[in-house]
C-alpha cells in the first residue's frame, strides 16, 4: 500500500469538508492507495497523466473535490481540496489549476527525495 502525504494545505481544507464526504472521499483516497481506481475518480485534463480528481457531492448538492497525483513512485500525493463553487459549468477554475499544477512541482521534487531515500535504505 502506497503511503499518502498531503501537500501544502490539502489536509487542513480536506478536514474542513463536511463529515460525510470526509468518509466517501477517505474511502476513494484508500482505495487509490492499494492501487485501485475510485468510481468517483476522473483525470484531470492539462497537467499531464496521473493527475486524478475525486468528485464528491453532499445531500444539499454542494460538490466538493479533492485531488491527488497517483502516477508518483514513492506516494500517493494530496495536491488539493476544495469546495467548488464555479456557477460557469464543469470547468475548474484556472485558481484551483494553478494551485494544482504549483503543488504537483512540489509533490514531483518531495518525490524524488522520498525515492532516493528508500533507496538508500534499500542498500543497507
Amino acid at each position: 500500500m502506497k503511503r499518502l502525504v498531503w501537500v501544502g494545505s490539502s489536509k487542513d481544507d480536506y478536514v474542513a469538508f463536511p463529515a460525510e464526504v470526509q468518509d466517501e472521499m477517505g474511502y476513494a483516497l484508500y482505495q487509490a492507495q492499494i492501487g485501485k481506481t475510485p468510481r468517483q475518480a476522473k483525470a484531470l485534463k492539462g497537467l499531464g497523466g496521473g493527475v486524478i480528481e475525486l468528485r464528491v457531492r453532499d445531500i444539499g448538492s454542494n460538490a466538493y473535490r479533492t485531488v491527488y497525483a497517483a502516477n508518483l513512485e514513492a506516494a500517493i500525493y494530496v495536491l488539493h481540496a476544495f469546495q467548488k463553487k464555479s456557477t460557469k459549468g464543469i470547468k475548474t477554475s484556472k485558481r484551483d489549476v494553478d494551485m494544482i499544477d504549483r503543488r504537483l512541482r512540489d509533490a514531483r521534487a518531495i518525490d524524488r527525495g522520498r525515492a532516493a531515500e528508500e533507496g538508500n535504505d534499500d542498500a543497507r
